[in-house]
C-alpha cells in the first residue's frame, strides 16, 4: 500500500484544504494585484490602493463560498464557459459518448495551448457528466506562489522539470507512482503527449514519456506493455483553427533559426497563458479516440501508436489548408494538390479573405513560420496515411 505523504509536494489538494487555501489566497498580495491588474489596468494605474481593495472584497464574496474542489471547478466551468463564448466560433468534439463515465482514463493530447488544452477536455467531461481530469502541470509555470496554489485547487500535480540529476530520476519515478495511484483511485488524469507545446505543429508523442509511465510499475515486476494497458489511455486530438499566440511562436522560431536560440523570460509563459485564453481561436475540434492497446514493449513502438492515432484523428481546418496551399505553391513537390486531398474548395474560399488578412499582418520575416505552423498539421496526417 503506497504511504499517501509521499506526494505532498505534488499532489492536488483535498477538499478538507479547500477552504484553508482559498482564505490564504484572497489576501495573497500578489495574487490580488495580479486580478487587479488583469480585471482594471487603466483605474490601477490612478487609484492602485482603492482598486485593489475592492478587488479583494469581490474575490472574498465570490470564494468565499467555495469549500469543495468540485465546487471551484464548477466556478472555473462557468468562466472557461465565458471565454469559449467570447474567443471561439465554434466548439465540437466526437468520440467521447464512447467512454464509460464509470471507468477512470488518462487522456494524452497532443499539445497546442498551455492552459486552454486541458480547460478544454476537463469542460468537456464535465459537461458530458463524466469525472474532470487532474492536469499535469511543469514547475517553471509556477514560479508565484498563488499560481501553484491556483493550480493544485483545479486537480492539477506538480511535474518537476526544474530538476537535475539524482532529484529529477527520483521525481520522475515519483510522478509516475502518483499518477497510476490517482488512476487507480478512480480520477481521470490529462498528460501531454510530450514537454512543452508543439509549436510547429507537428504532434509527435515522447518515447520518454511512455518510459515514465513504467517507472511507477517496475517494482511490481510489471512490464512496459502491461503498465500502458493498464492505464485506460485515451489518445486525444485537439485543433484550432488559429492559435492566438501564433505571432509570438513565429517570432521565437525566427529567432531561434536565426539567432540559434531565444530567450524566455519571467514573464513570458504568463504572457502566452493570457494570450491562448484570451485570443480568438476560430473553431475548435476534439476527437477522443479509443483504447490504447500496446502491443510491444517498445516505448517508440508504443508513441508511434499513440500519434497514429492523434494525426489520424486531428480535424483539418481551412487555416491548415491555406497555408499548405501557399506552400505548394513555393514547392510543387511538397505534397499531393488540394484537389487529390479532396478539399471542400468552397468552405476554403469563404475563409480565404480571413486567413489572407491574418497572414498579411505578419512582418515578412516571421510569414514562413506562420505557413509552417499551420500546415504542417495537414503534411503529417499525409505521412500517417501514406505509412
Amino acid at each position: 500500500m503506497i504511504n499517501m505523504d509521499i506526494f505532498e509536494e505534488i499532489r492536488p489538494y483535498r477538499d478538507k484544504e479547500v477552504a484553508d487555501v482559498i482564505g490564504k489566497l484572497v489576501v495573497d498580495k500578489e495574487f490580488v494585484k495580479a486580478i487587479t491588474k488583469y480585471q482594471y489596468p487603466r483605474l490601477m494605474y490612478v487609484m492602485p490602493g482603492f482598486t485593489k481593495y475592492l478587488v479583494k472584497k469581490g474575490l472574498k464574496q465570490r470564494l468565499g463560498d467555495i469549500s469543495t474542489v468540485y465546487e471551484f471547478q464548477d466556478m472555473v466551468a462557468g468562466y472557461v464557459n465565458k471565454v469559449l463564448k467570447k474567443s471561439v466560433d465554434k466548439l465540437t468534439h466526437d468520440g467521447l459518448n464512447a467512454l464509460s463515465n464509470k471507468d477512470p482514463y488518462l487522456f494524452m493530447s497532443n499539445h497546442r495551448d498551455i492552459a486552454m488544452d486541458p480547460a478544454l477536455i476537463s469542460f468537456l467531461l464535465h459537461s458530458d457528466n463524466h469525472g474532470t481530469t487532474e492536469i499535469a502541470i511543469g514547475d517553471n509555470l509556477l514560479k508565484q506562489e498563488f499560481v501553484s496554489k491556483l493550480m493544485r485547487l483545479n486537480k492539477s500535480f506538480i511535474v518537476k522539470r526544474s530538476a537535475k540529476g539524482r532529484e529529477k530520476l527520483l521525481g520522475t519515478k515519483l510522478l509516475s507512482e502518483y499518477i497510476h495511484h490517482s488512476i487507480d483511485l478512480g480520477n481521470n488524469v490529462w498528460v501531454a503527449q510530450r514537454e512543452g507545446r508543439a509549436k510547429n505543429g507537428l504532434d509527435k508523442t515522447d518515447p520518454t514519456i511512455i518510459k515514465m509511465f513504467h517507472m511507477g510499475k517496475r517494482d511490481e515486476n510489471i512490464s512496459l506493455q502491461e503498465a500502458i494497458n493498464g492505464m485506460n489511455i485515451i489518445p486525444v486530438s485537439i485543433s484550432y483553427e488559429y492559435n492566438p499566440c501564433d505571432e509570438l511562436i513565429a517570432r521565437e522560431l525566427y529567432e531561434i533559426e536565426t539567432n540559434g536560440s531565444f530567450e524566455k523570460d519571467e514573464k513570458s509563459d504568463v504572457i502566452s497563458i493570457g494570450k491562448g485564453v484570451e485570443g480568438f481561436k476560430g473553431n475548435i475540434h476534439l476527437h477522443f479516440g479509443t483504447k490504447l492497446i500496446a502491443t510491444d514493449d517498445d516505448p517508440v513502438k508504443i508513441a508511434n501508436q499513440i500519434d497514429r492515432q492523434i494525426i489520424g484523428n486531428y480535424k483539418l481546418h481551412p487555416s491548415n489548408y491555406l497555408a499548405y496551399e501557399l506552400l505548394l505553391k513555393e514547392n510543387p513537390s511538397l505534397g499531393p494538390n488540394l484537389d487529390e486531398l479532396k478539399v471542400d474548395m468552397q468552405l476554403l474560399d469563404s475563409k480565404r479573405e480571413e486567413f489572407t488578412e491574418r497572414y498579411s499582418s505578419f512582418t515578412p520575416e516571421l510569414r514562413p513560420y506562420f505557413l509552417t505552423m499551420y500546415a504542417n498539421p495537414v503534411i503529417n496526417k499525409i505521412r500517417v496515411k501514406e505509412n
